[in-house]
Parts: C-alpha cells; sequence; structure tokens
C-alpha cells in the first residue's frame, strides 16, 4: 500500500510512524511524496494558501482520490472540519503532548521578556492570544519547517518562536522551553494528533483502521464538535481542547475565539459527563455562536480579506 505525504522533515516522520505501525500488523507499504501549495509558497502567511482552509490536506485528498495513493497521514489539527464523505478518517493516533510551547532566544520565559520583544508565529490563533496575554509583545509571521524556524531564532531574528510541542516530540528533538497554559494559550482543535485517511470501502480502510486510539478519537470529535459552526477553519483564531478526567467519567472542555488583536474573546470552560458527551458538545458549540463567537470569526475573516495584499498582514 502506498502512503502519501507531504515531504517536510515532521510530515515524514509521522508518515514513517505510521508505517511502522502497519508493518507490526503485518501490512507492508511505501512513501510518496506529494509536494503541496503549502510546501511551495513558503513566502505568504500560512492563512493566504490555498484558501486559508486545510492548505495540506486538500491536494493529498484529490491525489488519493485519482487512486495514487492509498493512504495519507495528517497533522489532524490541519485538516477542516467539512470532509469528503469518500475519505473518511479511519485512524486516529494516539495523541501526543497537545500544548504550545515557547522557545526564546536566551531561555527567558513569557512573563519576563522585555517589553517589545518579537515573537514569531505563523499562527493566527496564537498571535491573537499572545496579544491578550502580553500587548506589549510584537508578533511576525514566520513560516518554514522546524529546523527553519529554530535556526532563525538562533540567528536572533526572533526573540522568542512559538511551536506545537507535539512537533519537537515527534522529531524525537528534547528542546527546553516554556509549555503554555491551556488557561490562556487554548490549543488548536486536535493539536497534538495524527490522522490516517482512506478511502472508503478499500483494503487500506481494514488495515488503517487497527491503528484506531479510541480516547483520543473521542476528545478529538468533541474539539471539532465545539467550533464546527464558527467557520473559517485555521483563518480564525479560534481554540478547542478536550480532556478526559482521571477517573474516566468527565471530559474537562475549554473553547474559544478572539478578536484578531486579543482584546476581545468568546470563551467557554466547563466539565460534561463522557458518556453523552456528544449531544453536550453541541450544545456548548451552539452556546458559542450566542454568545458571540460566530460574531468575531466573521469579523476577523473580513479583516482577513481586507487586509490579505498589505504589508502587515502577515502579522495575523
Amino acid at each position: 500500500m502506498i502512503i502519501g505525504t507531504r515531504g517536510s522533515q515532521l510530515a515524514l516522520a509521522q508518515t514513517e510512524n505510521v508505517a511502522r505501525l502497519l508493518k507490526e500488523k503485518g501490512v507492508e507499504t511505501s512513501i510518496k511524496i506529494i509536494k503541496t501549495s503549502g510546501d511551495r509558497f513558503t513566502d505568504r502567511p500560512l492563512h493566504a494558501v490555498s484558501g486559508g482552509v486545510g492548505a495540506f490536506v486538500r491536494e493529498l485528498d484529490d491525489v488519493m482520490l485519482a487512486g495514487e495513493i492509498d493512504i495519507a497521514v495528517h497533522s489532524m489539527k490541519d485538516m477542516p472540519t467539512i470532509r469528503p464523505k469518500a475519505i473518511p478518517t479511519v485512524a486516529v493516533l494516539k495523541r501526543d503532548t497537545p500544548f504550545d510551547i515557547l522557545l526564546t532566544y536566551d531561555g527567558t520565559p513569557l512573563d519576563e521578556l522585555p517589553e517589545q520583544s518579537i515573537i514569531g508565529t505563523s499562527s493566527l490563533r496564537r498571535t491573537a492570544q499572545i496579544r491578550r496575554y502580553r500587548p506589549d509583545i510584537i508578533t511576525q509571521n514566520l513560516r518554514g519547517n522546524i529546523d527553519t524556524r529554530l535556526r532563525k531564532l538562533r540567528e536572533g531574528q526572533y526573540d522568542g518562536i512559538m511551536l506545537a510541542k507535539a512537533g519537537l516530540e515527534r522529531m524525537g528533538w528534547e528542546i527546553e522551553g516554556e509549555i503554555l497554559s491551556p488557561d490562556f494559550f487554548c490549543p488548536s482543535p486536535n493539536q497534538g494528533t495524527v490522522a490516517v485517511v482512506t478511502r472508503e470501502g478499500t483494503e487500506a480502510e481494514a488495515a488503517v483502521s487497527m491503528l484506531d486510539h479510541t480516547e483520543s478519537r473521542i476528545v478529538t470529535e468533541i474539539e471539532r464538535i465545539l467550533i464546527a459552526e464558527l467557520g473559517g477553519g485555521c483563518t480564525t483564531p479560534v481554540g478547542s481542547y478536550a480532556e478526559i478526567t482521571p477517573d474516566r467519567q468527565e471530559i474537562h472542555v475549554r473553547a474559544e475565539v478572539l478578536s484578531l488583536d486579543g482584546r476581545e474573546a468568546i470563551r467557554i470552560d466547563e466539565f460534561i459527563p463522557l458518556r453523552g458527551g456528544i449531544e453536550k458538545a453541541r450544545e456548548l458549540g451552539h452556546r458559542l455562536v450566542e454568545m458571540g463567537g460566530r460574531r468575531l470569526a466573521e469579523e476577523a475573516l473580513l479583516q482577513i480579506s481586507r487586509g490579505a495584499d498589505s504589508e502587515n498582514s502577515c502579522d495575523y
């Protein structure tokens, strides 16, 4: 079976892990690298590539529907909420660390960074959260693979950079940094999770289904439900995080929508029952909209569209 993937170090590491897991189940695979527009246009902020939603996913979907690959591996947070029915998410792998990490040039934690320090990130959500937490901090666009981002930090182009901790873990890199609390930096929906997709009704679907991790599938589905009605995908500053409590009776859910400047936020932070959690998550998603979440998301989209060709658009 052929596994399709982007060619970045992180994407390859994730794909090689899936290939290893499948081999342990007796399934032989080969890897095919697909170059997406998200890889080709690294001079643009992420939200400006491929319409901003699913920049690294839709082209792999097309290749799969054309029959050129049997399996595709994605960082689940990159996947649009609405997916083609013919390409189900067959396996959600056991989740890695879902939180953001701040790496600074000299090891200084966020609270102690001097005013006007420069933080690099390509994420609208992280940018808005930084602006809310430290309005004096300057945020600048940061694209490229993890190696490139770390090199730019070492060169002093930024005082700090924000990344998903899971990316460093999957690369096997132990780099000291500050893990940012979800109370202030609610992660992107499904951050730290790898999804594996196939065409429906194929041998690949049966093989990949053996890799599914039930708890990770539950919490990632709830995270998607919480923000499903907001729209905008990665083009809006939206966070969503669900975690099963140690007693396995409840799920702690957090979700928020922010304005681009971080000055306004609509937030939910509640415990819902594990049994019946999906329906309760839908109720909370409706509440997030009623509280003004959709308005904030639409305002962010409007601001982005107006500034898409401006020099300052990369700041988002």
